[in-house]
Protein backbone atom coordinates (compact mmCIF):
# COMPACT_ATOMS: atom_id res chain seq x y z
CA UNK A 1 0.00 0.00 0.00
CA UNK A 2 1.43 3.51 -0.66
CA UNK A 3 -0.05 4.76 2.22
CA UNK A 4 2.00 4.61 5.47
CA UNK A 5 -0.93 4.71 7.81
CA UNK A 6 -2.43 1.60 6.30
CA UNK A 7 0.98 -0.32 6.31
CA UNK A 8 1.48 0.46 9.76
CA UNK A 9 -2.16 -0.88 10.58
CA UNK A 10 -1.49 -3.68 9.03
CA UNK A 11 1.48 -4.20 10.69
CA UNK A 12 -0.59 -3.51 14.12
CA UNK A 13 -2.98 -6.64 13.14
CA UNK A 14 -0.79 -9.02 12.21
CA UNK A 15 1.40 -8.36 15.43
CA UNK A 16 -1.77 -8.92 17.63
CA UNK A 17 -1.96 -12.75 15.77
CA UNK A 18 -0.60 -15.72 16.56
CA UNK A 19 0.77 -17.32 13.63
CA UNK A 20 1.43 -13.96 11.52
CA UNK A 21 4.33 -12.35 11.05
CA UNK A 22 4.58 -9.48 8.45
CA UNK A 23 7.67 -10.30 6.20
CA UNK A 24 7.94 -6.91 4.78
CA UNK A 25 6.17 -3.80 3.21
CA UNK A 26 5.88 -2.18 -0.09
CA UNK A 27 4.69 1.11 -1.30
CA UNK A 28 3.78 -0.09 -4.52
CA UNK A 29 3.61 -2.51 -7.24
CA UNK A 30 7.33 -2.87 -8.52
CA UNK A 31 8.39 -3.03 -4.45
CA UNK A 32 5.83 -5.78 -4.00
CA UNK A 33 6.80 -7.81 -7.01
CA UNK A 34 10.36 -7.23 -5.93
CA UNK A 35 9.55 -8.20 -2.04
CA UNK A 36 7.32 -11.20 -3.17
CA UNK A 37 10.37 -12.53 -5.03
CA UNK A 38 12.63 -12.27 -2.45
CA UNK A 39 11.00 -12.31 0.66
CA UNK A 40 9.12 -15.55 0.03
CA UNK A 41 5.59 -14.98 2.27
CA UNK A 42 2.94 -16.99 1.94
CA UNK A 43 -0.15 -14.15 1.46
CA UNK A 44 0.84 -11.23 0.05
CA UNK A 45 -1.63 -8.01 0.64
CA UNK A 46 -1.80 -5.77 -2.08
CA UNK A 47 -4.21 -2.51 -2.66
CA UNK A 48 -5.39 -2.27 -6.04
CA UNK A 49 -4.24 1.20 -6.48
CA UNK A 50 -0.78 2.16 -6.18
CA UNK A 51 1.45 4.51 -8.13
CA UNK A 52 3.99 3.20 -10.47
CA UNK A 53 2.71 -0.18 -11.18
CA UNK A 54 -1.27 -1.01 -10.09
CA UNK A 55 -2.20 -3.51 -7.37
CA UNK A 56 -3.97 -5.86 -10.03
CA UNK A 57 -0.98 -5.75 -12.42
CA UNK A 58 1.79 -6.53 -9.45
CA UNK A 59 -1.00 -9.29 -8.37
CA UNK A 60 -0.87 -10.79 -11.97
CA UNK A 61 2.86 -10.60 -12.25
CA UNK A 62 3.45 -12.25 -8.86
CA UNK A 63 0.89 -15.06 -9.44
CA UNK A 64 2.71 -15.51 -12.65
CA UNK A 65 6.10 -16.70 -10.80
CA UNK A 66 6.35 -20.23 -10.26
CA UNK A 67 5.15 -21.70 -6.59
CA UNK A 68 3.39 -18.14 -6.15
CA UNK A 69 2.16 -16.76 -2.84
CA UNK A 70 -1.45 -16.39 -2.51
CA UNK A 71 -2.74 -12.75 -3.24
CA UNK A 72 -5.63 -10.77 -1.15
CA UNK A 73 -6.63 -7.51 -2.84
CA UNK A 74 -7.33 -4.54 -0.57
CA UNK A 75 -9.34 -1.90 -2.04
CA UNK A 76 -11.35 1.21 -0.66
CA UNK A 77 -13.45 1.61 -3.54
CA UNK A 78 -12.83 0.22 -7.62
CA UNK A 79 -14.26 -0.37 -10.57
CA UNK A 80 -16.41 -3.82 -10.74
CA UNK A 81 -14.25 -4.48 -14.32
CA UNK A 82 -10.87 -4.51 -12.06
CA UNK A 83 -12.53 -6.49 -9.28
CA UNK A 84 -13.65 -9.08 -12.10
CA UNK A 85 -10.16 -9.40 -13.24
CA UNK A 86 -8.63 -9.89 -10.00
CA UNK A 87 -11.27 -12.91 -9.18
CA UNK A 88 -10.02 -14.03 -13.05
CA UNK A 89 -6.37 -13.42 -12.29
CA UNK A 90 -6.90 -15.69 -9.28
CA UNK A 91 -6.35 -13.86 -5.89
CA UNK A 92 -7.21 -16.01 -2.95
CA UNK A 93 -9.13 -12.73 -1.15
CA UNK A 94 -10.70 -9.38 -1.89
CA UNK A 95 -11.17 -7.51 1.04
CA UNK A 96 -12.85 -3.53 1.56
CA UNK A 97 -10.20 -1.64 3.54
CA UNK A 98 -13.17 -0.84 5.54
CA UNK A 99 -13.58 -4.51 6.71
CA UNK A 100 -12.63 -5.02 10.63
CA UNK A 101 -9.60 -6.78 11.18
CA UNK A 102 -11.14 -10.18 12.27
CA UNK A 103 -12.47 -10.28 8.68
CA UNK A 104 -8.64 -9.25 7.22
CA UNK A 105 -7.42 -11.90 9.32
CA UNK A 106 -9.98 -14.57 8.41
CA UNK A 107 -8.84 -13.95 4.54
CA UNK A 108 -5.37 -14.63 5.31
CA UNK A 109 -5.79 -17.51 6.92
CA UNK A 110 -7.99 -19.22 4.75
CA UNK A 111 -6.22 -18.01 2.09
CA UNK A 112 -2.91 -19.99 3.42
CA UNK A 113 -5.02 -22.81 4.04
CA UNK A 114 -5.63 -22.92 0.19
CA UNK A 115 -9.24 -21.40 0.57
CA UNK A 116 -10.72 -18.12 -0.99
CA UNK A 117 -12.78 -15.45 1.27
CA UNK A 118 -14.01 -12.55 -0.76
CA UNK A 119 -16.00 -9.71 1.01
CA UNK A 120 -19.75 -10.39 0.54
CA UNK A 121 -20.07 -6.94 -0.43
CA UNK A 122 -18.06 -7.22 -3.47
CA UNK A 123 -18.82 -10.32 -4.18
CA UNK A 124 -22.85 -9.43 -4.78
CA UNK A 125 -21.69 -6.61 -6.33
CA UNK A 126 -19.60 -8.58 -9.04
CA UNK A 127 -22.04 -11.66 -9.29
CA UNK A 128 -25.21 -8.66 -9.96
CA UNK A 129 -22.59 -6.89 -12.41
CA UNK A 130 -20.96 -10.55 -14.60
CA UNK A 131 -22.48 -13.55 -13.83
CA UNK A 132 -23.84 -15.13 -17.11
CA UNK A 133 -21.60 -13.06 -19.34
CA UNK A 134 -19.44 -14.42 -21.83
CA UNK A 135 -15.80 -13.14 -22.15
CA UNK A 136 -13.56 -14.83 -24.86
CA UNK A 137 -10.38 -14.99 -21.84
CA UNK A 138 -12.62 -16.74 -19.04
CA UNK A 139 -11.21 -20.06 -18.14
CA UNK A 140 -12.93 -23.67 -19.47
CA UNK A 141 -16.63 -24.75 -19.45
CA UNK A 142 -17.31 -27.00 -16.81
CA UNK A 143 -19.26 -29.33 -18.72
CA UNK A 144 -18.67 -33.02 -18.28
CA UNK A 145 -17.91 -32.92 -14.62
CA UNK A 146 -20.07 -35.66 -12.87
CA UNK A 147 -22.60 -34.27 -10.25
CA UNK A 148 -20.93 -34.38 -7.38
CA UNK A 149 -18.29 -32.54 -9.04
CA UNK A 150 -20.49 -29.71 -9.73
CA UNK A 151 -21.81 -29.85 -6.17
CA UNK A 152 -18.76 -29.47 -4.89
CA UNK A 153 -18.33 -26.34 -7.35
CA UNK A 154 -21.48 -24.92 -6.51
CA UNK A 155 -20.53 -24.49 -2.53
CA UNK A 156 -16.94 -23.27 -3.60
CA UNK A 157 -19.00 -20.53 -5.41
CA UNK A 158 -21.12 -19.64 -3.16
CA UNK A 159 -17.82 -19.06 -0.58
CA UNK A 160 -18.01 -21.82 1.61
CA UNK A 161 -14.52 -23.36 2.97
CA UNK A 162 -13.59 -27.24 2.53
CA UNK A 163 -14.53 -27.53 6.01
CA UNK A 164 -18.00 -25.99 5.73
CA UNK A 165 -18.48 -28.16 2.04
CA UNK A 166 -17.65 -31.31 3.65
CA UNK A 167 -20.23 -30.85 6.85
CA UNK A 168 -22.68 -29.98 3.70
CA UNK A 169 -22.08 -32.94 1.47
CA UNK A 170 -21.06 -35.23 4.28
CA UNK A 171 -17.73 -35.88 2.98
CA UNK A 172 -14.43 -35.72 5.10
CA UNK A 173 -12.54 -32.25 4.78
CA UNK A 174 -9.18 -34.25 2.91
CA UNK A 175 -11.85 -35.21 0.28
CA UNK A 176 -13.23 -32.41 -0.46
CA UNK A 177 -9.52 -30.48 -0.74
CA UNK A 178 -8.64 -33.61 -3.00
CA UNK A 179 -11.76 -32.74 -5.11
CA UNK A 180 -11.07 -28.56 -5.25
CA UNK A 181 -7.39 -29.87 -6.32
CA UNK A 182 -8.47 -32.33 -8.61
CA UNK A 183 -10.99 -29.80 -9.86
CA UNK A 184 -8.17 -26.91 -10.98
CA UNK A 185 -5.87 -29.19 -12.32
CA UNK A 186 -8.50 -31.04 -14.20
CA UNK A 187 -9.86 -26.98 -15.83
CA UNK A 188 -6.37 -25.71 -16.02
CA UNK A 189 -6.60 -23.32 -13.22
CA UNK A 190 -4.42 -22.31 -10.05
CA UNK A 191 -6.81 -21.03 -7.72
CA UNK A 192 -10.14 -21.64 -6.32
CA UNK A 193 -11.67 -18.10 -7.04
CA UNK A 194 -11.33 -18.71 -10.74
CA UNK A 195 -13.47 -21.64 -9.76
CA UNK A 196 -15.61 -19.30 -8.25
CA UNK A 197 -15.60 -17.13 -11.88
CA UNK A 198 -16.33 -20.15 -14.08
CA UNK A 199 -19.31 -21.36 -11.99
CA UNK A 200 -20.79 -17.97 -12.37
CA UNK A 201 -19.30 -17.57 -16.36
CA UNK A 202 -21.09 -21.32 -17.05
CA UNK A 203 -24.18 -20.37 -15.54
CA UNK A 204 -23.95 -23.14 -13.20
CA UNK A 205 -24.74 -20.58 -10.40
CA UNK A 206 -26.48 -17.32 -10.78
CA UNK A 207 -27.35 -14.78 -8.67
CA UNK A 208 -30.00 -15.59 -5.75
CA UNK A 209 -29.71 -19.35 -6.34
CA UNK A 210 -30.04 -21.31 -3.42
CA UNK A 211 -27.15 -23.46 -2.12
CA UNK A 212 -26.72 -27.11 -2.61
CA UNK A 213 -27.94 -28.96 0.27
Amino acid sequence: DDQALVRAGLQVVLAAEDGLEAAGEATDGEEAITAARVLRPDVVLLDIQMPNLDGLAAARRILAAENPPKVIMMTTFGSDENLYAALRAGVSGFMLKTSPPEQLVAAIRAAAAGDALIDPAVTTRIISAFAGRTDPDSPPGLAGLADAQLDVVKLVARGLTNRQIGQTLAMPEPEVQATVRGLLEHLGLFDRAQLVVAAYESGLVTPGSTPTK
